[in-house]
Order: C-alpha cells, then sequence, then structure tokens
C-alpha cells in the first residue's frame, strides 16, 4: 500500500498571512502552494512598516522556525508601551498611562517575513503568479485556482483541497461570498516610515529625538494630540519606526491596495501639516525618511462566518479587517493561521 496523498492548500497573498499559513498547514503535513504577486520576496530595505509582536504570536513563529532563536535575533525587545499627551499642541508631554510589562517584540516587516520565508521549502512561494479566479468542484471538494504568470502572461490553474485567502483587507475571495460587504472607512489615514540611522547615531535629529522620548529602544510610543496621534518605536539595526494618524475624508480608491500612491506635492504638504502639530523633534524625523507612504484605514463589523464551499477560508485582513490600534492586525494574521491546521 502506498502512502496516503497529501492534501493540498493554495494560499493567495504571501504577506505575513500567507507565510504563516503556509508554516502552519506544512507543520499539519499539507502540500502547499503560495500565489503572491510580487515578483521576489522583499529585500533589507529600510523603507517600510514596523510591527509589534505579542507574546502569543512570538512563541507560534517560534514553534515554526528550525532555529527557534532567529526570531530574538531579528527583533527587538519592547518591555515599556506609554501613552502620553499635551496640554497644548506642542507643550511638554504628560503620561497618561505607562506599562513597564509590555513584552512584545518589534520587527520590521520585511525582516520578520524574511525570516519566514526562509524557513520554507523554496518550491513552496510562486512569485510573479496574479490570482484571477477560481471555483469549487460539484460535490465541492476540490477547488481549482486560476493565475496569471506575471513574466510570461501564461495563465495557469492549480487543483487543491483548500483555498486560503490571505489576499488582504480588500480581498476579492471574499467578496465572491459577500459581494454586499462594505468596509467601513475609520475616519483616518496613516502616513509611516522607518528611518533608518544606522551611521548617524549622533546626529542632531537622533538626540534630540531620544531627548524627547528617552525610552525609545524599549518603549512603543502612543503621542496624543488634539485631533490627531502618533506611534514611534525602536526596530533593531538602529532604525525608527513612526506612524501619524490623519483625520481626513475618505480617499479616491484606486486598485486593490490600501497604501496609498503618493507625490512629491503630498509627502510636502505631510510636512507641513505636522509642523502645525508636531515638535521640530518628531517632524525632523519624518523629513530624513526616505519614501514615507499613506494607508487607508478600513474596518467592519465581525463577519458571521470565514469557511465557505467546505473549502474556502478567510484568514487575516481578509477575515477581520480592523484598526491598527494595540497591534492587532499582525498577531490576529498569525493567530489565524496557527488555528488552520
Amino acid at each position: 500500500m502506498g502512502e496516503k496523498k497529501k492534501a493540498k492548500a493554495v494560499i493567495v497573498g504571501g504577506s505575513t498571512a500567507g507565510v504563516s499559513c503556509a508554516h502552519a498547514l506544512i507543520s499539519a503535513g499539507w502540500d502547499v502552494v503560495v500565489l503572491e504577486k510580487s515578483s521576489q520576496p522583499p529585500r533589507g530595505s529600510p523603507t517600510g512598516a514596523g510591527l509589534a509582536l505579542d507574546r502569543q504570536s512570538i512563541n507560534i513563529i517560534e514553534s515554526w522556525l528550525p532555529q527557534p532563536q532567529l526570531l530574538q535575533q531579528t527583533t527587538l525587545p519592547l518591555t515599556i508601551d506609554q501613552n502620553q499627551t499635551a496640554d497644548g499642541e506642542k507643550e511638554a508631554s504628560r503620561i497618561l498611562t505607562r506599562d513597564e510589562d509590555f513584552n512584545f517584540r518589534a520587527a520590521h516587516w520585511a525582516d520578520l517575513h524574511g525570516l519566514l520565508y526562509n524557513a520554507l521549502p523554496a518550491e513552496v512561494f510562486l512569485w510573479g503568479h496574479l490570482f484571477i479566479s477560481f471555483r469549487t468542484s460539484g460535490d465541492k471538494t476540490s477547488v481549482t485556482v486560476e493565475a496569471k504568470v506575471l513574466q510570461t502572461e501564461e495563465i495557469i490553474e492549480i487543483n487543491g483541497d483548500l483555498l486560503v485567502a490571505a489576499d488582504g483587507c480588500l480581498s476579492q475571495i471574499r467578496k465572491t461570498f459577500l459581494p454586499d460587504l462594505k468596509l467601513r472607512y475609520s475616519g483616518y489615514c496613516a502616513w509611516r516610515g522607518v528611518l533608518d540611522f544606522s551611521g548617524n547615531e549622533d546626529s542632531e535629529a537622533i538626540r534630540s529625538i531620544q531627548r524627547v522620548y528617552p525610552d525609545l529602544g524599549k518603549c512603543l510610543y502612543f503621542d496624543l494630540r488634539t485631533g490627531s496621534h502618533a506611534v514611534l518605536y525602536e526596530l533593531l539595526s538602529k532604525r525608527l519606526n513612526w506612524i501619524w494618524y490623519v483625520h481626513q475624508p475618505e480617499p479616491e480608491q484606486k486598485g486593490n491596495s490600501v497604501t496609498m500612491k503618493v507625490s512629491s506635492d503630498m509627502v510636502e504638504n505631510m510636512y507641513r501639516e505636522a509642523e502645525k502639530i508636531w515638535g521640530p523633534e518628531l517632524v525632523r524625523v519624518m523629513r530624513e525618511t526616505k519614501e514615507p507612504f499613506i494607508n487607508i484605514i478600513y474596518d467592519c463589523d465581525p463577519l458571521e462566518q470565514i469557511f465557505f464551499d467546505n473549502n474556502v477560508v478567510l484568514i487575516g485582513d481578509a477575515a477581520h479587517p480592523t484598526t491598527p490600534h494595540g497591534v492587532r492586525s499582525t498577531n490576529m494574521s498569525i493567530l489565524d493561521a496557527s488555528g488552520s491546521r
């Protein structure tokens, strides 16, 4: 008698939710293929986004890695969570809450993705493959996914037993089952960036921001101002992650991404507006950051179900679009993946 054929999962989307789900399913004995439209893995660019991992996510990720200590080496401990505000727009800050048992770890998105991706078999990821559509078999026991190979324009089909929708907040797969679901605009967008200050540790910009935020390196700062708020924390390898939430009307949505393309005029306007609210120390960090970008923030009420047709499941932002406060999004995606087995 030959070995029983492994069940096969097709994962659409290769970001944190997709790569995490690949680990969970492989560890449970599945064959896995991940379709990702990007042409190659993210490189160690200083631009991009930071994220914070809670203790549960850390334990889950370490269970997937052949060398669990690599997660500690790729992240920075955040032991303090401080919420603060100012009586006036630029007056000295006062602490609202301070948690010195925070027990999170800060990571750059590309670093965490690279750690998880490199621990997978090379053949799992199909880079440069754009999801087009899917269909389930008549008896709902299998699924066929159609994708375009972007380099050649070839249309291919991949058969599997399970389709995992890890295709983000604006999930195309979710729309198949919930066409009338309307995401809720949060009322604000997030300007964000990562300043790489390696080699410039003694610059005036870094010395001044460290005077204003003295626990950088171990603290996640949540800074409130009238009608606005910002997040600031340090990442490994001398990088500062900052996020500024700007209340504004909902921007026009283009394409299938919540990350907007920004022009130099938009960036300059952002700097001018920041100068009205934030002290010169934080504004200087923003100005010295290469390629800041903006995310449109959506959420929705919890879905009544995330599993359809016996072989299609939503995970991550496809399953529960949410605001980023409480560093929930990434951690929820990892928890989703761990439960997918």
